[in-house]
């Protein structure tokens, strides 16, 4: 084995070489390289937009709604709650309340969704008080929080009084039924980094909510925080079971689903793709291999006449595509990681708004995608090396040497 790789070395890139061959050679390893590269930049961009768009999601929503159906106002839930706390994979739960309603600020109109926050448990939920921004996390006594692309857009700041208008409460005019609205004193603006929060939702405490909806002490629902985020449509399920009609459950798999798949299913795609640069390049070390087997047929036959076995010259030009393939995808990790690791630390790239849910390039690096990158590059480069080399074991020795 080791004059077989002395030979593949010397035959690949040696001093007497011509000047086309190497360059070949620089060409094949050069497209390797490309396709590994973009693959390995790729990969990790698609991370980081599934994960942060998860984390986001889950910062603010919770990994399982009990309802009942038709959304039917919950009474008495207090004895849901200790239900619910029972079971063993939660870790917490928490009232809510859902609504949609339209804001108002001078000139400004927007219809949104409210939500009624608990002030006693919440916090063990949903995290949106870790992303307050501007003023502070004060609820309770007509106080409202906004996402800060609402405030943007509505040109509301901290200490401005908007009016909330409620569908549920109306009032009879002479021109007929219109909604109440109460004033409401902005404390605080949030950013959960994801477009559709920021721009479309407010927070209000649970009794301000109900008042504003007069549901007395019932609520929509219950949120749910479970120890295993991905177990949460098992979890939803049982619980169905054991709470039975009229109650209902959703999970954040399921109200997201659409998302998630579409971003795997680009993931793939993207993979796809890209791969064919390592493919095309591959077949450039096919093409440098038949030119280095032309080249080399006097050598080839003289290897063959001093007893060299035709695996032995198969072996010799399948180490030469596989060198190529290594020396390509060792450089193309190391340049996928770099660029990868400075577009996450500097986040050169800011997201248009309003197109994605995220305002910066998320990059996250997983070890499986450089290693299944890195396998499925060296091994296209062996797939494709194989024709040329059977192509150059089959030379007889007499014939190979007749011809010089």
């Amino acid at each position: 084995m080791v004059y077989k790789i002395f030979i593949s070395k010397r035959y690949l890139w040696a001093r007497n070489s011509n000047t086309f061959q190497r360059i070949t050679t620089i060409i094949s390893i050069a497209g390797i390289f490309l396709g590994v590269t973009a693959m390995l930049v790729i990969l990790p961009i698609m991370n980081g937009l599934q994960e942060d768009i998860r984390d986001n999601i889950l910062g603010v929503s919770a990994h399982v709604i009990l309802l009942r159906y038709y959304n039917e106002p919950i009474a008495n839930y207090d004895s849901l709650l200790k239900i619910v706390n029972k079971e063993p994979e939660v870790i917490s739960s928490a009232p809510f309340i859902y609504t949609k309603v339209i804001l108002n600020n001078g000139n400004y109109t927007d219809g949104i969704v409210l939500r009624g926050y608990d002030e006693k448990y919440g916090e063990r939920v949903s995290k949106i008080k870790k992303h307050i921004i501007e003023g502070e996390f004060e609820l309770g006594n007509k106080t409202i929080i906004l996402g800060k692309d609402l405030a943007d857009n509505m040109r509301i700041h901290i200490g401005d009084k908007i009016k909330v208008f409620s569908p549920h409460t109306t009032t009879m005019t002479p021109m007929g039924l219109i909604p109440q609205s109460e004033r409401f004193k902005v404390t605080g603006i949030f950013d959960v980094g994801v477009y559709e929060y920021n721009s479309g939702l407010a927070y209000i405490s649970m009794s301000d909510a109900q008042n504003l909806m007069e549901m007395g002490n019932r609520i929509t629902g219950i949120e749910i925080k479970i120890k295993n985020i991905y177990n949460a449509r098992v979890f939803g399920r049982k619980l169905e079971k054991k709470l039975e009609y009229p109650y209902r459950t959703n999970n954040w798999i399921d109200l997201n689903s659409s998302l998630f798949s579409a971003l795997k299913l680009e993931k793939i795609g993207m993979f796809i793709i890209l791969s064919f640069i390592t493919v095309v390049a591959a077949f450039n070390i096919a093409a440098m291999l038949f030119m280095i087997v032309t080249i080399k047929t006097r050598e080839i036959g003289i290897l063959r006449a001093m007893g060299a076995k035709r695996k032995d010259i198969m072996w010799i030009f399948v180490l030469q595509g596989i060198f190529v393939g290594f020396i390509g995808t060792v450089l193309g990790n190391i340049a996928g990681f770099t660029i990868s690791y400075l577009l996450g630390k500097y986040q050169f790239i800011q997201m248009p708004k309003g197109v994605y849910m995220l305002n910066t390039l998320p990059v996250k690096m997983h070890i499986s995608d450089f290693l299944l990158v890195s396998g499925c590059a060296i091994l296209i480069s062996f797939l494709l090396t194989l024709y040329p080399a059977y192509k150059a074991s089959k030379m007889e020795p007499q014939e190979a040497i007749r011809y010089e």
